[in-house]
């Protein structure tokens, strides 16, 4: 069962600031006497201008607009919004005010600058799968993103059917490094159901959000965790190797065993060009142990003299390959940020 959100003493006065302005101008607009008393929700569906609200007290679903003086609203948020009381299947409740955000899931983007994707949640599956193509670069890329939002991350390699028993052991062995530094890690099939079971569990009383490419089969690991989703699964490009987008709107379903899964839009590659190099680097956690101990404050951690994380790479401490991932991530920041933020 979902807390109860409580109003902060800033958002008390807006409320009631905003009633009074209205009241005292005697500006209610008359699409607005429709409807019913402020109540507290949750935001379960995003689509356009319009959002679906779930009662906090009775988890009936409202459709609301989206007041113009909210700057933002996805799936997650906590909010009061007035429920329609028509008849009019037309007529749509309103959201006055989103509440303040525990965690926000962001990721840059090229026209709105960071965007807000998922609020409130307590854990971001990480899917990767055998098909288009195992890559830890991409993992690291997303574990880069959860520690800068300070979400815990899981990660989860899927369509492991797929794999012969030396491919297997090939598998386990690129990825077991994320194990020994800390992370948790889930082989995943939904045709032998390996590991079905063990995230079931894994997302139990918890509100989650899965990211990863398309085509690593998220849709098809929902309709496993809940076959009443019913989300549509999409075929592999023959020309690119990649999944086509499946997922059109962000939406949050409910595990009937408790906890909250949000589902949104597959983004192919988190761009992490809008964070500095320092963030980058604390992204990588292994590396946190030798942070600010290099010879030189401006160190790039390649082969300056006195690099703490390179002599830990040369001493086995850090594997190269994360190392060289790391590289890889910072190398291409300036390369990837919009022209506008640079300056």
């Amino acid at each position: 069962m979902a807390k109860k959100p409580k109003l902060s003493d800033r958002q008390k006065r807006q409320v009631q600031d905003n009633r009074t302005k209205r009241l005292a101008s005697k500006q209610v607009a008359h699409s607005d006497e429709h409807l019913g008393a402020e109540l507290k929700g949750r935001v379960i569906g995003r689509f356009g201008k319009h959002a679906n609200v779930e009662s906090i007290d009775d988890g009936v679903v409202h459709k609301c607009h989206i007041r113009r003086t909210v700057n933002s609203v996805v799936c997650g948020d906590n909010v009061l919004f007035r429920p329609s009381q028509s008849d009019d299947s037309r007529d749509r409740g309103v959201i006055e005010v989103v509440l303040d955000r525990v965690t926000t899931l962001t990721r840059p983007d090229f026209y709105d600058g960071v965007k807000p994707i998922a609020a409130n949640i307590d854990q971001i599956i990480v899917v990767n799968a055998i098909v288009p193509q195992l890559s830890a670069h991409i993992i690291d890329r997303y574990l880069v993103a959860c520690e800068d939002v300070d979400i815990p991350p899981v990660i989860v390699i899927n369509k492991m059917e797929l794999l012969s028993d030396e491919d297997r052991e090939w598998v386990k062995e690129v990825v077991e490094i994320y194990e020994e530094i800390g992370y948790k890690v889930i082989y995943m099939s939904c045709v032998t159901q390996e590991g079905v079971a063990e995230l079931s569990t894994l997302l139990k009383d918890k509100i989650s959000v899965f990211v990863g490419q398309s085509g690593v089969g998220k849709s098809s690991i929902i309709n496993q965790l809940l076959p009443d989703a019913e989300e549509v699964v999409g075929d592999i490009s023959q020309n690119s190797g990649l999944g086509q987008h499946t997922t059109t709107a962000a939406k949050l379903l409910h595990f009937e065993q408790g906890g909250d899964l949000i589902d949104s839009p597959g983004v192919r590659e988190f761009g992490l060009w809008h964070l500095p190099v320092e963030k980058v680097t604390s992204g990588f956690i292994e590396f946190r142990d030798y942070i600010g101990g290099c010879k030189f404050t401006d160190c790039k951690h390649g082969t300056d003299p006195g690099c703490l994380i390179r002599q830990a790479v040369m001493d086995g401490k850090i594997t190269e390959d994360r190392y060289e991932s790391y590289h890889k991530i910072v190398d291409s920041l300036e390369e990837n940020r919009p022209s506008y933020s640079k300056g």
